[in-house]
């Protein structure tokens, strides 16, 4: 299948507190300067939760879109209001869960659309910001988890894909291993945003992850966006830190 042209990297600034999340996002915001790749931030739970939106405020000043990576999942009518709060405090990007069900997954697209008026629209924001929906986290493996209900991973999300792409949303956060059949399936322009990337090396430290793909492998599948977080947050001072790891990353996804 083709290889999406502008596939984007996504760094996961999984720090406890702003200072340190904005130090990492100065640090690389040369590699984001114009004509370069387009590079995002990811702010997740533990970020928001201990700093709140000002953080995501601080990025955008910086110059950067921001993810905000908080996995909605509640009844409709609240994470329409989480939804409308997101967009409003200057997500770029945002998701919920798919296994959510049809009627939360709509309200959170009904949400995204009318904040984004609200706050001004293309004129003021842009583009509309991303809804995606986690289908599998990659942190689990097949028939692990009561939610895989003894079933392969890879079906449980297509399954979880075509439901999203019914809602409206823009695309899923799933394995690189999943992306070229949900690409297949729910059409080239439906997104796929990859975490658990990592790059191979000796001394690398075991975590979390296990559903894992190669920067190169993802994208070559139809990834389009790739989330990765210690591989570039905690890349070694005496191999260059975290701007060669970035640069390393965007080598790769080149490649791929």
């Amino acid at each position: 299948m083709p290889t999406p042209r502008n596939a984007k990297l996504v760094v996961a600034l999984d720090f406890q507190t702003a200072d340190e999340a904005l130090a990492l996002a100065r640090n690389l915001a040369p590699l984001a300067a114009p004509g370069q790749p387009e590079l995002w931030m990811k702010v997740g739970l533990e970020l928001f939760v201990a700093q709140g939106p000002e953080v995501v405020r601080e990025l955008k000043r910086l110059g950067f879109k921001v993810f905000l990576d908080l996995k909605f999942l509640d009844i409709p009518n609240t994470v329409r209001g989480a939804v409308r709060s997101a967009v409003k405090c200057g997500a770029d990007m945002l998701n919920i869960h798919a296994a959510g069900g049809m009627d939360m997954a709509r309200a959170a697209v009904a949400a995204r659309d009318e904040a984004y008026l609200e706050c001004g629209g293309e004129a003021a924001l842009g583009a509309k910001p991303l809804l995606f929906a986690v289908t599998v986290l990659t942190s689990m493996q097949d028939a692990d988890t009561p939610i895989l209900q003894g079933r392969p991973a890879a079906e449980v999300a297509l399954e979880l894909a075509r439901a999203t792409r019914e809602a409206g949303l823009d695309g899923v956060v799933c394995s690189g291993h999943e992306a070229a059949r949900i690409k297949q399936v729910c059409g080239p322009e439906f997104l796929c945003l990859t975490p658990g990337i990592r790059v191979p090396e000796p001394d690398a430290l075991a975590d979390d992850q296990r559903r894992v793909m190669t920067p190169e492998a993802a994208v070559a599948a139809g990834s389009d966006y790739l989330v990765v977080g210690r591989p570039i947050t905690r890349a070694p001072q005496d191999k260059g830190g975290p701007v060669a790891s970035a640069r390393e990353i965007l080598r790769r996804m080149v490649q791929g």
